[in-house]
């Protein structure tokens, strides 16, 4: 455990109106810079389709280069630390209290902590290390969730739920915020429908969050490289590793503006790419 300066923090942070002052207690690794964060908040009572949801969407991110944020709370935030680890995917836990083991709340998630840090993920606080929680540190430790994070994701909320608070400082904070539908009898769903209402972005499908977090969905197609130009090769290549925009693939392929976007156009005329989110694809 170490307390980290402010000038340390990741910049997500750093930007946010109501930033870190002096820094925060962390544990373990809780923001490898190379993953793209998708925290993931919900009701601390999940029915069977909840659960049955987040199995689902993470076992479409197996193999991703993302970090999955929670609180470790009961209910949702337990689920998804558990789903992360059990998919091989970094995950980072933000308690409403001290990150000593004598006043991590909850107590019965003591365990889980433990396994985060044994996973390779993080434990991170603002809070002295032997602060309990209390009925106002979960509100302030949510705009941390919310800041670090790259977009949001919704799973069953009340109307009147605290997860709300994280998913409207995410939008506060020009965070994406993601939800999936549920029963129109269940309150839980209440939460997920007013977000989708607000216009929070529709979830069907583990694609879903990958396009929206700038990830390749799927495997990369396999192709013969010496049936393309020298130029679609390049521009191939730098699609490959990751999705990028058109004016990213201008600058970092040193092709003038003219002929990039001419091979670009080319790579989706023959079936290789699409565009879509203002970021090209491969197929």
């Amino acid at each position: 455990m170490q307390f980290v300066d402010t000038k340390e923090l990741p910049d997500n942070l750093l930007e946010i109106p109501d930033a870190p002052k002096t820094g925060l207690w962390i544990e373990g690794d809780p923001w490898p810079e190379h993953l793209k964060r998708l925290c993931v908040v919900g009701t601390r009572k999940p029915s069977d389709y909840g659960s049955a949801v987040l199995e689902r969407l993470f076992t479409g991110l197996v193999n991703k280069p993302i970090s999955i944020i929670s609180g470790l709370a009961l209910g949702i935030d337990a689920v998804s630390h558990r789903l992360a680890i059990k998919n091989g995917l970094h995950t980072t836990a933000f308690p409403g209290s001290g990150l000593d083991r004598t006043v991590l709340y909850p107590a019965t998630n003591k365990n889980l902590a433990d396994e985060i840090i044994e996973s390779g993920g993080g434990l991170v606080s603002e809070y002295d290390k032997l602060q309990k929680s209390a009925q106002w540190t979960f509100p302030r430790r949510n705009r941390l969730m919310a800041g670090l994070s790259d977009a949001v994701l919704v799973i069953e909320a009340t109307q009147k739920s605290g997860t709300l608070i994280t998913a409207r400082l995410a939008l506060d904070y020009n965070r994406d915020v993601l939800t999936v539908p549920g029963s129109i009898f269940s309150p839980n769903s209440a939460g997920p429908h007013s977000l989708l209402n607000d216009g929070a972005k529709l979830v069907q499908s583990s694609d879903d969050i990958l396009e929206t977090l700038g990830i390749q969905t799927g495997s990369a197609k396999e192709v013969d490289l010496t049936s393309l130009s020298k130029d679609e090769q390049l521009i191939y290549k730098l699609i490959k590793s990751e999705p990028k925009s058109k004016d990213e693939l201008i600058k970092l392929s040193k092709l003038d503006t003219t002929r990039a976007l001419s091979v670009i156009t080319m790579l989706e005329l023959k079936g290789f790419t699409h565009e879509k989110l203002s970021k090209v694809y491969l197929k």
